[in-house]
C-alpha cells in the first residue's frame, strides 16, 4: 500500500534537532551528534528511533530527569589491554558517546585487528544500527549491544518485566557484494517500545503476542500496552539476558531500577558494548577457487540467495531501500503526525516549526 509523507530537507531537520538539544543545555558537538543519528535513522526508515523518540527519551529519563548530563566528559579508565578500553560515560549524551566509541574501535582495529570499548554509567544511544552501519560502510565488521533505559520486557515464562528491550546490532562490509552494508539490528522484544509509541501516534494496532497490559494480559492496543514480550520465546529471552550479563560485567545497574527513582547506593544508568574487527584479522587466506576474501563473501551471499531464494531479503536491504527512497524524495520522510510532533519540539526550542501543509508531499509504495 502506498504511503504519503511530508518531505523535510536534511539541513532544516538537523537545524531543528540541534536547536532542541541546545535549548536543553547540551554542547554544540552533542547537539550535532544527536542530529546526525536522527537523520541517519529517518533516512533509513527507522521511525522508532528518530528525533521524536530521542527527545522524548531525554524528557522522561535524560537531562530533564537527571539521567543524562549535558556537557559531561567521558572518563577513560586505566587498562592493561591495548585493544580494549573501558569508559565511564558520566551520563553524557548517549549518541555522542556512541559515535566516539565506534570511531575509537575503528582506530584500535586498524592497529590491533580488533578494538573493544565498554561503557559504564551511560545514557541510551538510540539506534545501534546507525553506528555499526557507519563502520561497515567504511569496511569493518562491527557489533554493539546495550541495556535499555527501562525494564519493559517480561522474561520467558515470567509475569513481571525485568529485562530491557536490549538491542543487538551487527554490521558487515558488503558494499562491494550487494551495494549496501549488511546490518542485523534488532530489539530482543517482539517490537520496540518506540514502535508502540509510533503506532499509537498513527492510530494503528500492535501485532498479536507482542505486548501485555497492566494486568499481564495480551493486548494489541498500543494505548494499553505496558510491557513487552521477547521474540522467539526463550530465544529472545536469552539474547536479552546476554546484554544484562555483559552490562553486569562492565558495572551496569539492576534492570528493574534503571532510570527509576534514585535508590541509595545503586547505579541506574545503561551500559554499552562496542567491538570492531578489521576484515584482514578474520582472514584464513585459503578461500576456495582462488577467490579473494571479498569475492568469497559475494559467492556465499549469492549461494544463500540462489536455489529459488532470490526473493529473500538480506538484513539491511530494507534500510538501503528506505535510504534510496529518501534520496529520491529529496529529503527526510515524515508522516503528518510526526511533523506535528516535530513542530511541538520546535516551539519548545523557540524555532520556526515545519508546518505540514507547507512541506512537499511524497507518495510511493513501501521501501
Amino acid at each position: 500500500m502506498a504511503e504519503t509523507f511530508h518531505v523535510v530537507p536534511v539541513a532544516r531537520h538537523e537545524s531543528l534537532v540541534r536547536a532542541a538539544y541546545l535549548a536543553r543545555g547540551f554542547a554544540e558537538t552533542e547537539a550535532m551528534d544527536a542530529a546526525r543519528l536522527a537523520t541517519a535513522a529517518t533516512r533509513h526508515g527507522i521511525r522508532t528511533h528518530n528525533a521524536i523518540k530521542a527527545l522524548d527519551l531525554d524528557s522522561h529519563f535524560g537531562s530533564k530527569a537527571g539521567g543524562c548530563v549535558p556537557r559531561a566528559t567521558i572518563r577513560r579508565l586505566p587498562s592493561r589491554f591495548d585493544a580494549c578500553q573501558t569508559w565511564d560515560a558520566c551520563k553524557k549524551l548517549g549518541q555522542s558517546v556512541a559515535w566516539e566509541a565506534i570511531e575509537t574501535c575503528i582506530g584500535l582495529a586498524d592497529v590491533h585487528g580488533s578494538g573493544t570499548v565498554a561503557v559504564d554509567n551511560a545514557f541510551h544511544y538510540l539506534w545501534g544500527g546507525g553506528y555499526v552501519m557507519e563502520a561497515a560502510r567504511r569496511g569493518y565488521v562491527a557489533y554493539t549491544n546495550c541495556t535499555a533505559s527501562l525494564a519493559e520486557v517480561v522474561p520467558f515464562g515470567g509475569v513481571y518485566p525485568t529485562l530491557g528491550t536490549n538491542p543487538h546490532s551487527w554490521g558487515f562490509p558488503t558494499m562491494d557484494a550487494v551495494g549496501y552494508p549488511l546490518v542485523i539490528d534488532w530489539a530482543t522484544s517482539v517490537i520496540a517500545m518506540g514502535r508502540v509509541q509510533q503506532l499509537k501516534r498513527e492510530g494503528k494496532m500492535l501485532p498479536p503476542d507482542a505486548a501485555v497490559d497492566a494486568g499481564g494480559r495480551p493486548t494489541t492496543d498500543p494505548a494499553h500496552a505496558v510491557s513487552l514480550l521477547p521474540f522467539g520465546a526463550h530465544k529472545g529471552y536469552g539474547l536479552a539476558l546476554l546484554n544484562e550479563v555483559v552490562a553486569a560485567l562492565i558495572g551496569g545497574s539492576l534492570p528493574t531500577i534503571r532510570s527509576r527513582a534514585a535508590v541509595p547506593g545503586e547505579k541506574q544508568g545503561c551500559a554499552f558494548f562496542f567491538q570492531v574487527i578489521h576484515p584482514e584479522a578474520l582472514s584464513g587466506g585459503a578461500f576456495a577457487g582462488g577467490r579473494s576474501q571479498a569475492a568469497n563473501v559475494r559467492a556465499v551471499l549469492a549461494d544463500i540467495l540462489g536455489h529459488g531464494n532470490d526473493r529473500c531479503l538480506l538484513p539491511g536491504q530494507v534500510e538501503a531501500r528506505a535510504a534510496a527512497r529518501s534520496d529520491r524524495a529529496g529529503g527526510l520522510l515524515f508522516s503528518r503526525a510526526e511533523v506535528e510532533a516535530l513542530d511541538a519540539i520546535a516551539r519548545e526550542a523557540g524555532v520556526e516549526p515545519l508546518v505540514a501543509d507547507t512541506l512537499p508531499v511524497f507518495t510511493e509504495g513501501p521501501a
